[in-house]
């Protein structure tokens, strides 16, 4: 479309969906454009497609540091969620992506929106080489303690995910629950297979967490998914423990005695 015959609207819209081969055209036919409307499309343009490659050179680099840590052959990558909450379980996963396709998008789940988390978690489902989730009840974490209980419920995902992996990345400081482990902190930000447990965890818990919500009404557990949102402290003083609260995480809230 010669510039002469193209309205600035028009121009507009098509810098608003160039990729960056037509925007390289697109830029060369309209670098000079003296209109105002065209010149802002331009620009506007310009700054998506650089956040575009930072993205890209984000996610290309947590792939990259997967191998790095990880070696050529299977990677598993770990990660848990739920570990400070109120109520429910310590959940983790355990998963193995592929090095094609890529998973756009990955990223530490706390870093994600419920939405986001829901589309990368099916995307994961789709290609990933295996995954392995364990849960670690209450009663459970009350009886052993948080250290004993990560211990367990990474051990559980990693022989849930059916394979033998080469290596183990785990986020955050060692753990010591396989020869193979290597751990690395803020690795759920760093590592793609790392960052995809984390999803597969978050994704897989709050599930669970909204389906208690209906069984434990009042809680407000479908919204705070088990942690101590002052709604879940206010119904803890007001109602005290269900089943599915942590009774050692829950002392200083509780001042009725407990349900069970």
């Amino acid at each position: 479309m010669a510039r002469s015959s193209a309205t600035a609207h028009e121009v507009a819209a098509l810098f608003a969906c160039a990729d960056e081969d037509e925007f390289d055209r697109l830029d060369q036919r309209y670098a000079d454009d003296p209109r105002k409307q065209v010149q802002h499309a331009r620009e506007v343009a310009q700054r998506r497609l650089a956040r575009e490659r930072r993205e890209r050179e984000r996610v290309l680099g947590m792939y990259a540091k997967a191998r790095e840590l990880g070696g050529p052959g299977l990677v598993l990558g770990v990660d848990e969620v739920g570990r400070g909450a109120l109520a429910g379980p310590l959940t983790v996963a355990a998963v193995a992506l592929p090095d094609d396709p890529i998973v756009w998008g990955i990223n530490d789940s706390k870093q994600l929106t419920p939405a986001q988390r829901e589309v990368l978690a099916a995307r994961i489902a789709d290609v990933a080489l295996a995954i392995g989730i364990a849960h670690i009840e209450p009663e459970s974490i009350d009886a052993v303690g948080m250290a004993v209980a990560l211990r367990m419920a990474m051990k559980r995902a990693i022989e849930d995910a059916g394979v033998d992996a080469d290596a183990v990345l785990i986020d955050g400081n060692p753990v010591h629950v396989s020869p193979k482990e290597v751990t690395l902190v803020k690795g759920d930000a760093r590592v793609s297979c790392i960052a995809a447990a984390s999803i597969v965890a978050k994704v897989t818990r709050d599930a669970l967490m909204v389906s208690l919500a209906e069984e434990y009404p009042g809680y407000h557990l479908a919204e705070c998914k088990g942690y101590g949102s002052p709604e879940h402290i206010a119904a803890i003083r007001a109602h005290g423990l269900t089943p599915i609260h942590r009774v050692s995480f829950c002392g200083n809230f509780l001042e009725t005695p407990p349900l069970f």
